[in-house]
This record gives C-alpha cells, sequence and structure tokens, in this order.
C-alpha cells in the first residue's frame, strides 16, 4: 500500500474496498490472526497465557480489557529504551505518539510503527476515492493548514511527536497527496516551521498567491480551519502590502521560512488589488473563502464531536463550498472511512475498514435505574453485556469502540461512543456521538460533554440577532463554596448588552435537561450556574498553551471542562475573566 503511486487510481481503491466489505467477519478473524502471530512472542500476551491462540474466542477469553493507564507502564518502558523482551509488539517500536492532552491535561504516549503508517494511507486514498467521485479535482493544490509538532527523543532515544506529525514528515504521506493531485501550496518550511503563528501567517499568505489553483481547504479538525480565517481578519491588509511590494512581513522571523516564502514572492499589484477589492466587499466575511479561491471544490476536515460547535462559524466562511467531514480515527488509530461525503458534517458517517485492525463494540444500556433514557454516562455500560463483533451490531444502536491493532493495543477502550447507522455491505457505518464518561457532575447530575454543547447552542442563539456569537467556550464545576455550582465560560465576538448575557446564562441552565441536574437545581443541592466571559484572545492563549506542551495546533482540540489536572488553563481563563453573571432560571 506504501510504494510510490505515479497515478492515483480512484476506482480501484474503491474496488478493494467493496471487496474488503463484503466478508467483514472474515477479514476481522484474518487480520486478528495476522496481529496476534506478528506479536504473539510479547511479554504483554505471554503474560495473559494466549499460548500462541490466534482465534478471536481465545484472544476474549484470556486478553482482558484495558484502557490506556493499564498500558502506560509497558509504553512507557518502551519509550524508556527497555530492550529486555518484545514487550508489546514483536517488531521494535521506533516512534512515540502524542495525543493532544486536552482530555486528560497532558499528552498520552502512544506506540506508533510503519503499520498504522500505512492504516493511515489506506484510508486517506478510500476517503478520497469516494470523494473525488463526488467532487473531482484536476490538477490543482490544496491549502492545508498543517503543522509540525514539537518534536523530541524520549529517554530511550524514541522520536516523539503528534501522530498528525508523524505522518506529515513520512515520505508516503507526500507521494499520496501528489499521487492525488492535491499537493498543499505551502512549503515543507513552513508546515514544519517552529513557530504556528509564522507557520499560519505563510500558509495564508501561499493560498493568496495560489489563489486560482487552489480546490480543497483543508486541516486536521474544523478549528484550525475557523482559527486560520479568524486571523485573516485580522492581517488581510498585511497580507495585500507582501502581495503587492513581493517582500514577506517583518512578523516572519525563521530563516528558513523566510528564504522559502522568497522564492514564491514578487511583486504582483493586480493580484494584490482584486483580494483588496474582495475583502472590503465582503458583508461580515460571508462566503470568505468562496470569494478568494473561486475554484475551490469542497472544505475537508474533522467536524464531529467537539469539533461540531465551529461548523457554524466554518459554514459562513465557506458560503456555498461544501463542507466534507473528514475520516474517523485517534491518535490510536483509525476506524472508519467517510465514504458518504455529500452528507452534511452533522449527519457525517464512518464505514470501519475491517483490515485495519481488529474491532469490539460494548454495548450500551439504554437506561440504568430509571435514569432517563439514552443518556450517555459510564454508568450506562453493562460489564455484563459482552462486547459484540463488527459483525455483530445493530442499527440504531450505541456502543463503546474496542481496539486492537498492530502496534501494540489489545482490547483497547478508545472511550468514544458511536451510533450504527446502517451498513456498507457487511461493515457497519457509524456516527460519532460523544466522549464516554462525565463531563460536568456534583451531585446525581451526569452532563456529558454533548449536553454542554447543546446548552450553549440553545443560548448561542440568543447572541445572533445582534451579530454576534460565541468565538469559543469550555466549562468547570466551582466546589470551593457550598452547595457547587457549574461554571461556563465564553468567549464572544463582540460587546453584549447585559440584559442579553443574563438572559443567555438562564438559557444555559434551563438548557441542562439532566434529571439529576434539574432536581438538584430546584432543591439547591447544586447552585445557579455561571456564565463569566474572557477577553479577546483567551481561548489563543490556551492554544498556546498547549502548543508549548507539544501538541500540533492542527491536532488542537478546546477541552470542554477544565478540572484538576488542567490547573494551568483554568488560571488562564481566571485571570481574564472580564464580566460574570449567575442564573435566576430556579428562582
Amino acid at each position: 500500500m506504501l510504494e510510490k503511486m505515479d497515478k492515483f487510481d480512484a476506482e480501484e481503491f474503491i474496488e478493494e474496498f467493496e471487496i474488503l466489505t463484503k466478508d467483514v467477519e472474515r477479514v476481522q478473524r484474518e487480520t486478528l490472526q495476522k496481529i496476534l502471530e506478528e506479536n504473539g512472542c510479547t511479554e504483554y500476551l505471554q503474560k495473559w497465557g494466549l499460548n500462541g491462540r490466534t482465534d478471536p474466542e481465545s484472544f476474549k477469553a484470556c486478553i482482558p480489557l484495558v484502557s490506556h493507564k493499564d498500558l502506560e507502564p509497558y509504553i512507557q518502558r518502551i519509550a524508556d529504551g527497555d530492550s529486555s523482551a518484545a514487550i508489546l509488539t514483536g517488531k521494535p517500536i521506533t516512534t512515540i505518539s502524542l495525543s493532544s492532552g486536552t482530555t486528560q491535561g497532558k499528552p498520552k504516549f502512544v506506540p506508533f510503527n510503519d503499520e498504522l503508517l500505512d492504516s493511515t494511507m489506506q484510508i486517506f486514498k478510500t476517503s478520497f476515492a469516494f470523494r473525488n467521485r463526488e467532487f473531482p479535482i484536476g490538477n490543482g493544490k490544496a491549502l492545508q493548514f498543517i503543522y509540525s509538532s514539537k518534536q523530541f527523543k524520549t529517554k530511550g532515544g524514541l522520536a516523539a511527536g503528534t501522530a498528525t506529525t508523524n505522518v506529515y514528515r513520512s515520505s508516503h504521506f507526500k507521494n499520496t497527496m501528489k499521487a492525488m493531485q492535491s499537493p498543499c501550496c505551502s512549503p515543507d518550511e513552513v508546515i514544519f516551521g517552529p513557530d504556528f503563528h509564522q507557520s499560519l501567517y505563510c500558509h495564508l499568505l501561499c493560498g493568496l498567491i495560489y489563489w486560482d489553483q487552489i480546490q480543497v481547504v483543508s486541516s486536521t479538525f474544523a478549528h484550525s480551519i475557523v482559527h486560520a480565517f479568524r486571523t485573516f481578519e485580522q492581517i488581510w491588509e498585511e497580507l495585500c502590502t507582501d502581495i503587492r511590494d513581493g517582500v514577506l512581513s517583518s512578523r516572519v522571523t525563521v530563516p528558513s521560512i523566510r528564504a522559502a516564502m522568497s522564492k514564491l514572492l514578487e511583486p504582483n499589484p493586480e493580484l494584490a488589488d482584486m483580494i483588496y477589492e474582495k475583502c472590503v466587499g465582503l458583508s461580515y466575511w460571508y462566503g470568505l473563502i468562496s470569494e478568494l479561491f473561486p475554484n475551490v471544490k469542497y472544505i475537508y476536515g474533522i467536524m464531529t464531536g467537539s469539533m461540531e460547535p465551529y461548523s457554524r462559524k466554518l459554514r459562513h466562511y465557506a458560503g456555498e463550498v461544501p463542507l466534507v467531514c473528514a475520516d474517523y480515527g485517534s491518535s490510536e488509530g483509525w476506524i472508519g472511512a467517510n465514504v458518504n461525503p455529500k452528507l452534511p458534517p452533522e449527519f457525517a458517517t464512518f464505514a470501519v475498514l475491517p483490515n485495519i485492525g481488529y474491532f469490539e463494540f460494548i454495548p450500551l444500556r439504554e437506561y440504568v435505574d430509571g435514569q432517563e433514557q439514552g443518556k450517555i454516562d459510564s454508568t450506562f455500560l453493562s460489564m455484563e453485556l459482552k462486547p459484540v463483533g463488527l459483525s455483530e451490531v445493530s442499527v440504531g444502536k450505541e456502543y463503546e469502540i474496542i481496539v486492537t491493532n498492530f502496534a501494540g493495543l489489545y482490547r483497547y477502550r478508545l472511550g468514544d461512543v458511536v451510533k450504527v447507522v446502517g451498513f456498507h455491505n457487511s461493515t457497519p457505518e457509524l456516527q460519532f456521538v460523544c466522549r464516554r464518561g462525565l463531563l460536568l457532575s456534583i451531585n446525581i447530575d451526569k452532563n456529558t460533554e454533548r449536553d454542554l454543547q447543546l446548552a450553549v447552542e440553545a443560548a448561542g442563539k440568543l447572541l445572533w440577532e445582534e451579530k454576534l456569537e460565541v468565538v469559543d467556550f469550555t466549562s468547570s464545576v466551582d466546589v470551593s463554596t457550598e452547595p457547587g455550582h457549574y461554571v461556563v465560560f465564553w468567549e464572544v465576538s463582540g460587546e453584549v448588552k447585559e440584559e442579553i448575557l443574563k438572559e443567555c446564562c438562564n438559557c444555559l441552565d434551563r438548557s441542562f435537561v439532566d434529571a439529576g441536574y434539574v432536581g438538584s437545581r430546584k432543591v439547591n443541592a447544586i447552585g445557579a450556574l455561571e456564565l463569566r466571559l474572557v477577553r479577546k484572545g483567551t481561548f489563543h492563549k490556551v492554544l498556546d498553551h498547549y502548543v508549548g506542551l507539544g501538541s500540533a495546533v492542527s491536532q488542537f482540540k478546546t477541552p470542554r471542562c477544565v478540572g484538576p489536572n488542567n490547573s494551568t488553563v483554568l488560571q488562564i481563563l481566571c485571570n481574564n475573566v472580564v464580566k460574570s453573571y449567575f442564573s435566576t432560571a430556579f428562582g
């Protein structure tokens, strides 16, 4: 799959996908067998007494379900250079991927190897093949807001960086992008620059230089695209000056980036004037992307889960350009490809590729002890309900995903909740629902990330009539007072009237419909919700914090709940509060 490609044959990859998905039970058994044959000698598998067996029944009987904390000691030994035994994989692990760190407060170490790179390329090629059927592109360029993270060596000498960085640095990735006729318009020096602010500026500048060749605008996450064009609103005149004079702004100081950009820049006053006229003619920047890049076919990135709140702003920038949701995966590996690219992001589905890992699914109960049906929470996981295989899931039901892959993760609880919405041949098509587990809880209340998103969306509608919006948001639980209460942090795009903010605060409080929360509020077991307004640029400071820890900008996700393990982020938020309001929704 990783050989150099002179030409990409989309129909060939679609045909291969169709064959793979016609008998997923057989493919899954063969995939598990291959994983266990390659890694049966490892300390971890021998510990559990698998004794060389490779069938699913023995595997499930011997190997326990685990979370990251269970495998962390083994992964740390690998990172520290322990070569006394094959620990998790038969072949040595030479690279470590870092998760974004926004969920746990610090990045997780995850093993990365050639097999994961293989599956990444297979996912990319498969989804591109289906995408190109619907939105064919020619010999153009892609404006990709992609960035390298800081790389370092672990104690044992392994290269460590984000999963996206490990992929972007691969020659296989670059060859694949070229073969698919969508090379990035920015030079490598920009992508791998040490300062993402300077890289972002040059990404935008490269896009404008190649304005008539841009056919795709993309990033790993929707947040990065929105962030890029919010930045454009502030610096577009400076970009025009660079193009007009053919001289790069003094804000770019990295020598390698300046040298690379100097090869692209030359005086072009006609282009500068055209961009200037387009920008001054836009109303509230609506349709900015389609105005700047008239030949763009679609905008591409992950737009589900925590990225969903950015879709509204992205649609505003896109105008009539379609939004296409990228594939479903994580730092631990890939799950499925978007083979229905015309579906809007909120309805995006992902067809599981049965040969890139072995997948199991824990069914979720619809209710527990009379609690509200359909509520997603760790208490809704029934460990009496045994995980089912890829071919055994049912349409309409929700599950937690269990992954076994080629990089040393065995029966690994990914922590994602998905819904099965159909089948492509015999492989399930999944919709992402949310991350498993509690987000906000003080008493008997249980509210997830999805609940918070819905509450913010409901309250945010009160700003729309004022031509304002919630730029970003997060939450925390304040138990320093009795009773404890929810705190929601908002960054808003402009000045808001006091009475509207008070109404927004009440709306947020009313929008948490969890029975435990509502009941606790009514009897004052949970105090009034607090809405804290933060200064413009506060969430940019949060982003800078995570980038400083080694996260890549293109992999960044705003943490939706800031707990004690994120004390630095909580301090950034609290230090930038300008106004605070308490709900009166419950009297």
